[in-house]
């Protein structure tokens, strides 16, 4: 069993754009009112949640389109995708695998940004932010330990601000994270491409090295 936490780097200025492509394909599962479609993938394979109303084959066109248009358009290069898959019973001396994997993330991101700096003289700082969930307040004390204490590999620096949780109903760019993920724990728990092959292309690299994608199993 793996759990796996991923995150999608957007440019400010980009965010509108995703977010009109997201409605659009919302529009299609309710034309009046687009944003009361939540694009998960775990309810819209599954049937659940309203989903059922809908033909299987739609449900997947629809994660599809929105892995390729959220992320994969290749007119926007700047967008980055961020994962950390763990394989639960692989994770040695009862560590937490949700530790373990916003330590990849923040550690990685983190890396990202300055990487733009050194390289384009880029001085952006970053926030993350995550859907709303039971491990909130643990998040925002790692990230905390991880700016002033360091983390297994040194200091965050890039970061304006402690993580911050919003309801991914009003997110159409947590709802495209949480798609990401389901791509990938699609791909890893049960060996299914189907929207991973749409976006393992899309994970940042720095020189060669898959910088943004981790895997400990």
């Amino acid at each position: 069993m793996y759990f796996v936490l991923a995150g999608v780097s957007v440019f400010e200025r980009q965010t509108h754009w995703i977010e009109s492509e997201l409605n659009n394909i919302a529009r299609r599962f309710d034309e009046s009112n687009p944003h009361a479609v939540e694009l998960h993938g775990s309810p819209m394979r599954s049937g659940r949640e309203g989903w059922k109303a809908f033909a299987l084959a739609c449900r997947f066109q629809a994660i599809r389109d929105c892995l390729e248009r959220g992320v994969a358009n290749q007119q926007r290069r700047t967008v980055r995708l961020f994962g950390a898959v763990i394989r639960k019973a692989a994770v040695a001396d009862g560590r937490d695998p949700v530790e373990l994997a916003f330590e990849q993330l923040s550690s990685r991101f983190d890396r990202f940004l300055a990487r733009l700096y050194r390289l384009q003289d880029d001085a952006q700082r970053g926030m993350m932010i995550l859907d709303k969930s039971s491990t909130e307040r643990r998040i925002q004390t790692l990230a905390r330990e991880f700016k002033h204490r360091g983390h297994a590999w040194g200091q965050t620096r890039n970061y304006a601000e402690v993580p911050v949780f919003l309801d991914s109903r009003a997110s159409r760019l947590i709802q495209l994270a949480d798609l990401v993920a389901f791509a990938l724990f699609r791909f890893h728990e049960h060996g299914d491409n189907t929207f991973f092959d749409v976006i393992k292309h899309c994970f940042d690299q720095d020189g060669g090295t898959a910088n943004g994608y981790y895997v400990h199993d």
